[in-house]
């Protein structure tokens, strides 16, 4: 059974939350945060579709938290919603990552059409960029699907984005301040023992239930993952 593609709205003003709510729910699961900090919480542990942003938010403005998204990994299409039409905040909200802009006010009839576009080019993806494989583990980076000898493995998204991050580079040694900037944009050493635990966690779903281990410790350094038995060590900083 097909179900509908999910959405996040981030808006604070309720009115329009409930309005936009109520006229995408016969095609969208929608989902509804008030505030930026809210939204990048959401994000952290759902999956979306598309992601409708309002630009100012009570708490982060909306050109921060489409910045925040995409440097935490959140790849999926950002459309803004704003009452400004300046041409350099258009820019400015392209650069930092948005995929689409809609000044208001404007129709539902092309909200809709906006909405179709963008989630229609999720749904065909470039199959040679949107896989990783390392031996016999696999992920989609798009799909955020994983699995290893054929077996589904179901990942949380912050430990999807580490095995992604570690396939990505594959048989380096990726720091974990590297790991810390990739999976939570972070720059403190205060992030080090919560990478330590996702990739506990990590293990245990991806190397645990398998014969060989592909998830290396380099003490002092960081994490590799590699599917030969012996590579050389070459840290990597991002």
């Amino acid at each position: 059974m097909q179900t509908n593609p999910r959405l996040l709205l981030i808006e604070d003003d309720r009115i329009i939350a409930s309005a936009l709510s109520q006229a995408l729910k016969t095609s969208y699961a929608v989902d509804v945060a008030s505030t930026g900090k809210s939204g990048i919480y959401k994000t952290d542990s759902e999956y979306y579709d598309a992601i409708i942003l309002d630009l100012h938010l009570p708490d982060i403005h909306g050109l921060a938290v489409c910045q925040q998204l995409r440097e935490r990994g959140v790849s999926v299409p950002v459309l803004i919603l704003s009452g400004e039409s300046n041409v350099l905040t258009k820019i400015n909200l392209l650069d930092a990552g948005a995929n689409d802009y809609l000044t208001k006010p404007f129709s539902l009839g092309e909200l809709k059409a906006r909405l179709r576009t963008l989630t229609r080019s999720t749904d065909t993806p470039s199959k040679a960029s949107s896989r990783l494989e390392v031996g016999d583990l696999r992920i989609n980076t798009i799909t955020h699907e994983a699995s290893r000898d054929g077996q589904p493995i179901k990942l949380r998204r912050k430990e999807f984005l580490l095995l992604e991050c570690l396939m990505a580079h594959q048989g380096i040694v990726v720091s974990r301040q590297a790991l810390s900037r990739y999976g939570w944009a972070g720059v403190s050493d205060n992030w080090t023992n919560t990478i330590d635990v996702h990739i506990k966690h990590l293990r245990d779903k991806v190397d645990r239930p398998f014969e060989r281990p592909m998830i290396k410790t380099v003490h002092g350094v960081g994490y590799r993952i590699d599917a030969l038995p012996k590579v050389v060590d070459r840290p990597c900083v991002l």
